[in-house]
């Protein structure tokens, strides 16, 4: 039998035999519908019950949304996941460990050095210009916002005006894995320049264990000694691990 002219004598493809794909191919540039709807509901259910709502994976695939716009990215959320253990280290993870993840380019690195940042911004206008001792727990949560997960020791002093209100933050050093270098000479000059009555020392323990070291507590004492005389209070020292914190004043160091 002749076939009419252009005619292509090819076979149709078979549905339900594992040939025929489960779905069409994406149109270039536009998003898959499947990709799309599974967004969609991501996003309703976070706006519906919020981030208790939701394990960690999707969280961080709603802020993967932004950063890559044309992908599933759930693949990239759970592999990110098992990498860093949960979602607070993958945002805060250092960029250069970051872009070693396949995927990872710097478009989701500033992402989530953007999100880790506004984070240490809400948490730290919590205590700004308060009394520390009404909003301690906010005090230790702005810590551990910003420190408990850094890989390297950071030491930071807190100045406190007369009636114990915080007045000034500062980073005073950045150090190494286990150690960081301090200078009670410069954390005096800053605390008169405050014009602080008193300062709470504060540093991380990357290992993760925040029991003072031999150095931890001849520091303290020599920054105590150092302003004592300038009638300037240590009220306290709180080392910082990954899940919980030491006071040295709770535990009878000060």
């Amino acid at each position: 039998m002749k076939q009419p002219r252009g005619f292509q004598d090819k076979p149709l493809p078979l549905f339900g035999d594992g040939q025929q794909p489960d779905r069409p191919p994406p149109v270039a540039g536009k998003l898959p519908s499947y990709i799309r709807d599974h967004r969609a509901r991501l996003r309703e259910r976070f706006m519906r019950g919020g981030a208790a709502a939701m394990p960690d994976y999707e969280l961080l695939e709603l802020v993967l949304f932004r950063s890559i716009p044309r992908k599933d990215v759930k693949p990239l959320a759970r592999r990110l996941l098992d990498q860093f253990g949960d979602i607070n280290r993958v945002i805060t993870a250092p960029p250069e460990r970051l872009a070693q993840v396949p995927e990872v380019g710097d478009g989701v690195i500033t992402d989530f050095k953007i999100l880790a940042a506004t984070a240490q911004r809400l948490a730290r206008a919590r205590i700004m210009q308060r009394q520390v001792i009404s909003s301690w727990d906010a005090l230790l949560d702005y810590c551990h916002t910003s420190m408990a997960h850094l890989e390297t020791e950071q030491f930071r002093v807190l100045y406190l005006d007369r009636k114990n209100v915080l007045i000034a933050d500062e980073e005073q050093a950045r150090g190494t894995v286990d150690h960081v270098p301090v200078y009670p000479r410069e954390v005096a000059k800053r605390a008169l320049e405050h014009n602080a009555s008193a300062i709470i020392l504060v540093h991380n323990h990357p290992s993760g264990d925040p029991t003072p070291s031999d150095s931890d507590i001849a520091m303290t004492e020599q920054i105590a000694a150092a302003l004592t005389p300038l009638g300037i209070t240590v009220h306290d020292h709180l080392i910082i691990g990954k899940s919980q914190e030491l006071s040295f004043r709770s535990h009878g160091y000060l």
